[in-house]
């Protein structure tokens, strides 16, 4: 079947029709399932009767893999393959979200919405808690902090690495996913302590701190 000028700059990636020169060929169904072997003539005729084409989509095979198919639907669907691995190959970026470790509970919602979206757009997000001053004395609540933002994002999202020190800050990095159910033993759930709670206790705390200081 003769097809207009607008191929033609396909023609070097795939021979199409009285292009195949090969004896024999395998051919294909529209579905990419196998007819069989068959003289290039016979493949010909049976292009002809059901008005498809033949197109030549291994040529270096033995004998030569051939696809009985539309070329207008064949480049259509080699387009939505290419548009398909372009957006699964995508980079995903790591946004960042920093804050402090007496950060309150309405400044932190605030901030894991924002994390919540990076996620949903397939980002990986970096929590990172900055100690400033006499603030590095406060570690622990910063890992009480964070242990507060998996609790809120476990639902959308794992840990990929865990919470570690550089130099003054606290980083914590998750990305998309739900992690693997953990079973609390009695030990955990008698000594865990709530964020919130810790975050009240280092606040008198540091009252206290300054209170003596002045």
């Amino acid at each position: 079947m003769k097809r207009g000028n607008k191929f033609k700059k396909n023609f070097v990636s795939y021979r199409l029709n009285h292009q195949i020169h090969a004896v024999q060929v395998r051919l294909l169904d529209e579905k990419s399932a196998q007819i069989g072997v068959l003289p290039i003539l016979e493949a010909r005729k049976l292009s002809e009767e059901q008005g498809l084409d033949l197109v030549e989509v291994a040529p270096q095979a033995v004998p030569p893999v051939v696809k009985l198919i539309d070329y207008n639907k064949f480049l259509y669907q080699l387009k939505k393959k290419k548009q398909e691995e372009k957006k699964h190959a995508a980079v995903s970026e790591t946004k960042q979200v920093q804050f402090g470790p007496f950060i309150d509970e309405h400044d932190l919602g605030i901030k894991i919405a924002r994390a919540r979206e990076f996620i949903a757009d397939g980002d990986k997000v970096r929590f990172v808690v900055k100690f400033r001053g006499r603030e590095m004395t406060k570690q622990a609540l910063g890992r009480q902090v964070l242990t507060g933002v998996i609790g809120k994002m476990e639902d959308v999202a794992k840990v990929e690495q865990e919470a570690k020190m550089e130099g003054r800050q606290l980083i914590m990095v998750m990305s998309k996913g739900s992690p693997k159910p953990k079973e609390e033993t009695k030990e955990e759930t008698k000594t865990a302590v709530e964020p919130k709670e810790a975050i009240k206790e280092a606040i008198k705390e540091e009252t206290k701190i300054q209170t003596k200081t002045v």
